[in-house]
């Protein structure tokens, strides 16, 4: 673990400083297309990875409430120190995945790049994190910006480099799953304003374990979908169940060549 400053002087724990940096940029995207928070906002954060999103949510808005979930120790250890170091009794975190029942899963965990870990390596073939790689140095945060003037061949040099140092190493660790309406039970949590799902492929699984007297609880729903065998319309399928019937789908300029999707969605009364 590391002690590192994200662009505006934050401090922040983390095991790759310019890694935060760029969770610290992709964090920003998540409140757009009709998605609005307020004071007092209780907040899901799936796959919170070290908290930047938490983090970010607790300075914007200061009596909300982050709940937020991290299956792999290593960053968990990141994730609780922000957690403590911010506001320890509203931030509260779960070294635990979420999914659609409770039990036990096997997650590869990446050193080079922790936030790459999933519990489904198999969904990153290297042609396609290669084009993720490549679309990041081409589309990078704003005090990045040089890495955007690098010439295309050179790029994918890089990228082919890099995307094959960010599996290289990797460790299997074995944690706990839970489900969301599990926690929204053992909490008494009567309102989700914004479920923030990003958890590299378990997606559905994730919203497949929320019942359906839990579904009115939730009024904001952002998800990150790797589209693999349909998956991007059955997670929109399962939200527009859930009565999350508006929907903004997008692909992030970096991502283009890739699979990865995020759909935005909320119910209509939220927003009329």
């Amino acid at each position: 673990m590391k002690r590192s400053k994200l662009r505006d002087g934050t401090s922040i724990f983390c095991l790759l400083p310019t890694e935060a940096i760029v969770l610290d940029h992709h964090v920003e995207g998540y409140l757009r297309h009709g998605i609005t928070l307020d004071q007092g906002s209780v907040i899901f954060d799936v796959g919170a990875n070290i908290g930047v999103f938490g983090l970010r949510m607790m300075q914007q808005f200061s009596d909300s409430r982050v709940y937020a979930f991290e299956p792999v120790p290593a960053i968990y250890e990141c994730l609780k120190a922000n957690a403590d170091f911010v506001q320890h009794d509203r931030f509260h975190t779960f070294l635990a995945g979420i999914s659609d029942q409770k039990g036990e899963l096997t997650f590869t965990y990446y050193p080079n790049s922790p936030a790459l870990s999933t519990a489904k390596p198999e969904q990153w073939d290297e042609v396609e994190l290669r084009e993720a790689v490549d679309g990041s140095i081409a589309h990078p945060p704003p005090h990045m910006w040089y890495t955007g003037l690098i010439p295309k061949w050179l790029r994918s040099l890089i990228a082919k480099w890099f995307a094959r140092r960010m599996r290289s190493n990797p460790i299997e660790v074995t944690s706990p799953l839970l489900t969301v309406s599990e926690v929204i039970d053992g909490h008494s949590i009567e309102c989700i304003d914004l479920l923030k799902i990003d958890c590299e492929g378990a997606e559905l699984e994730c919203l497949m374990g929320i019942r359906t007297e839990h579904w009115p609880v939730i009024q904001q729903v952002v998800v990150e979908v790797h589209d693999q065998n349909g998956l991007l319309s059955a997670v929109q399928e399962r939200l527009f169940e859930m009565g999350l019937n508006q929907q903004v789908v997008e692909q992030e300029d970096a991502l283009q060549g890739t699979r990865l999707h995020n759909i935005f969605a909320w119910r209509s009364h939220g927003h009329e």
